[in-house]
């Protein structure tokens, strides 16, 4: 109870922690996090675990002619590093400004040096990240997937946590079941994150999204290929209440046919839905009945 707790107390202060980071120098309001001390940026470390794997240079070099004019607006956020005894300090939050730092020529930054462990360091550059739209959607994927494997955590914790819906997290996460290339291509910029959920419902991922970018298709375009790809047999042409489905709806109701082995369609409403599971027989639906009756 008490983790649960802190975790919903993390994703609701995470404000109030870190600020607003790295927003252009023209925005910064008057009320500018105050910094804990200035730190040798020398003695400061990258983490293994930030989720965020792609810098862009030019994005760099805009930040660090920017620093050069007005300093390190928001401070970076740190933590000790234990097994250190030289004073070294890990990044949690603020890795694009400790390069563009460097870049700039400064030999010393702004911290706030939190003394927190793995897991309250992952969620806070998780959320950090998120909060800002810094991560690609493929980098968002790999940093839930972490704290899933790594903590424990559940779809549903990685929700209230990230404060995100459920179906967003499930939805993310499963990019990461497209091929290597196609993940490259999102994590590049190619192809857009909708552009990818409906690749993921596709028999030939990789093909489709060369298509998409070639062609330069809309999200739901992609979606009609989708849905009529096979492999090599003909599949039943998708109704037109089918084809008006969004990405996250599709990928939702192959989830969920995945999982339970059943054909799931979910149709949505003004106010509420259904689900619709289909069976062939009886057995299936004796078989259907004490699957649910597990779950209850």
């Amino acid at each position: 109870m008490a983790d649960d707790n802190s975790r919903k107390r993390l994703g609701r202060g995470l404000a109030a922690l870190i600020g607003e980071m790295d927003q252009p120098a023209e925005s910064q309001s008057a009320q500018t996090i105050a910094s804990d001390r200035l730190l040798p940026i020398e003695l400061i470390v990258q983490s293994e675990n930030n989720p965020r794997r792609f810098f862009s240079d030019s994005e760099i070099d805009e930040l660090a002619h920017s620093i050069k004019e007005h300093g390190v607006i928001q401070p970076i956020v740190v933590r000790p590093v234990k097994t250190d005894s030289n004073g070294r300090h890990e990044i949690i939050a603020g890795e694009r400004r400790w390069r563009a730092s460097q870049r700039a020529g400064l030999t010393e930054v702004p911290v706030i040096i939190r003394d927190v462990d793995d897991k309250a360091a992952l969620e806070l550059a998780i959320i950090e990240n998120v909060q800002r739209s810094d991560l690609n959607a493929i980098e968002e994927a790999l940093g839930y997937q972490q704290l899933m494997d790594e903590h424990g955590y559940t779809q549903a914790d990685l929700g209230d946590v990230i404060g995100k819906s459920r179906s967003h997290v499930a939805n993310t996460l499963r990019l990461l079941k497209l091929p290597k290339g196609v993940q490259s291509m999102v994590s590049e910029g190619t192809l857009s994150a909708g552009h990818a959920r409906t690749v993921v419902t596709a028999s030939d991922p990789d093909s489709l999204a060369k298509r998409i970018v070639q062609e330069g298709l809309s999200v739901r375009q992609a979606e009609m290929l989708a849905n009529d790809s096979g492999n090599g047999s003909k599949k039943p042409k998708s109704t037109a209440t089918e084809q008006e489905k969004d990405a996250d709806t599709l990928a939702l109701e192959k989830m969920l046919s995945d999982t339970t082995g059943y054909r799931v369609e979910i149709a949505h409403k003004a106010k509420g839905g259904q689900v619709k599971i289909s069976y062939k027989d009886l057995e299936q639906l004796d078989a259907l009945c004490r699957l649910l009756q597990r779950q209850a």
